[in-house]
Parts: structure tokens; sequence; C-alpha cells
């Protein structure tokens, strides 16, 4: 009787610890690449389908006085797709990494989607972060176009994932090509963020098209509490009340418009985006 409980004791050991061992290295929802040198961190999530590449006009300005860490999500941009794609776990997976490898108070930049991942992890864990910057993102994107919209708490995004397979690949090529002018007014950038697109796995990009487009962060953000600037679109200065509206629960938020462009303000305008940045991140 007593070998046998042994024996039970050391196999229930034996799972416990594979289990465990297999927690610690089970990999992340996104790639990271880390650049430059400093105390302070700045972490860098990407919009939709976009590379970590997207930010390397930016994080050069940073990168001697600060240790950057540029993401890709998993899926979007050639990154291998993992399971359990959702802006939950993503969010969660981007705060443990921060927590496991003792990032001290980063700053948080984020464009589209990320801005609004940058959000979700400043509101549920308001201790982790020291600022973030929200490029072009909104708390819910759907109630632009939806004043009524509520989230619904069984989302089932199966229809989305269907219809986007069985698109073919030329479909979806001259969809997404369509859709860059609208996004990005910058020319010469137009391929390189359709090339992204365009190498995103379909079920991710499908599933997190679903998941976001359910997201609604607008009570969420009131439990931010770090400085927070948020980088606007032109074409927003036209429903400014439509806009205070959905960031009033965040009271440390400064609303900033661009001068000039769409959706991807880095590329667009610049000089602007760039002042605003150092300004906010260096005061």
């Amino acid at each position: 009787m007593k070998s046998i409980k042994l024996s039970f004791v050391l196999t229930l050991f034996i799972a416990l610890f594979y289990s465990e061992s297999y927690a610690q290295s089970k990999p992340y929802s996104f790639d990271v690449k880390v650049s430059g040198k400093g105390n302070q961190a700045i972490i860098f999530i990407p919009g939709f389908g976009c590379s970590s590449e997207v930010w390397n006009e930016t994080k050069i300005n940073f990168e001697k006085t600060h240790t950057c860490y540029t993401l890709t999500m998993a899926g979007f941009a050639g990154t291998p797709p993992r399971d359990n794609a959702t802006f939950n776990n993503w969010e969660k997976d981007i705060a443990d990494f921060i927590k496991q490898n003792k990032i001290n108070k980063p700053i948080v930049i984020g464009h589209s989607m990320g801005g609004g991942l940058a959000m979700a992890i400043a509101a549920d864990y308001p201790e982790l972060l020291s600022k973030i910057i929200v490029v072009d993102a909104l708390p819910c994107l759907s109630a632009v176009w939806n004043t009524s919209f509520k989230s619904n708490a069984n989302n089932d995004c199966s229809e989305t994932v269907n219809r986007m397979m069985a698109v073919s690949e030329d479909q979806f090529y001259q969809m997404q090509k369509m859709m860059m002018p609208q996004l990005l007014a910058d020319t010469s950038k137009q391929d390189l963020v359709l090339n992204w697109t365009i190498k995103s796995d379909r079920k991710t990009f499908a599933e997190m098209f679903c998941d976001f487009s359910n997201t609604d962060l607008r009570e969420k953000i009131a439990g931010i509490i770090c400085p927070t600037l948020v980088l606007l679109e032109p074409s927003f200065a036209n429903i400014k009340p439509a806009m205070n509206d959905q960031y009033k629960n965040l009271k440390t938020a400064q609303l900033v418009y661009a001068t000039k462009g769409l959706h991807f303000i880095m590329y667009d305008d610049k000089d602007w985006y760039d002042n605003e940045l150092n300004t906010f991140i260096t005061k």
C-alpha cells in the first residue's frame, strides 16, 4: 500500500513539474524585438495586421535613451499564428510579459488595435505602466457608426471566419488594396502595409477583426490612472463631440488631432507626430 501511495505521489509530482515547465515555456501571443538601451522602457504594439516594422521610424528617436520592445502579434505580417487569438488573451499576454520580464513601469505606445490593447492593459493593471500613447484608436470603434452599440458577451466569430476563409487569395489582395488609400495617404508606404496584411494568417485576421469589432472599452478606461496621450487622425476633428464622448471616462487623456493624413499618422504627419511623442515622453 505504501508503495502504491509513493508511486502515486511521484506521478503527481512529475505531472505538476511538467505542467509548470510547460506553463513557463509557453510562447507569448506575439514576437518581440529588443533594441536600444535605457532604464526607461517603451513597448510598441502595432495595429491590425501590421508588423513591428511600422515602428521603425518612431523607435529610432528613442533607442539612445530607452530600451525598446517592438511587438508583432502572432498571425500578423507573416508571424506564425497561435491558438486562442482574442483581444483579452493578447492583453493578458502583454501584461504577463511585462511582469515576468520585470520591465519597470514601461511606456506603452499602440496604434489602432494596439492602442486599444494599450488602454485595456492600463485599465486592468493600473500600476503596471507609467504612460500610454494611443495612436488613432478609440475605446469603441463600432460605436462611431452605431451609437446604440453594445458588445455581445457571447460573440460568435465563426461566420466571419468562414466568410473570410472562403475568399480567394486574389480577392483578399484586391480587397485590401482598395482599402489602403482610405487608411494611408503616403503612397510610398501603401505597398509596405499591404504586404503585411496579405501575409497575415487569414483565420487570425478574421477572428481578431470580429473580436475587436465587439470590443467596448468606454467604461473600462475609467480605471486608467497613468498620463495618456491620444493622437487622432484629422477626420475625427469633424466629430469632436463623439470623440469626447468616447473618452469621457478617461480623465488622464489629452486628445490631439493630426494636421494632415489618415489612419497611419506615423507616416502621414510624421514631423507633427514625432514632436508630440517626444514632448509627451520626455516631460
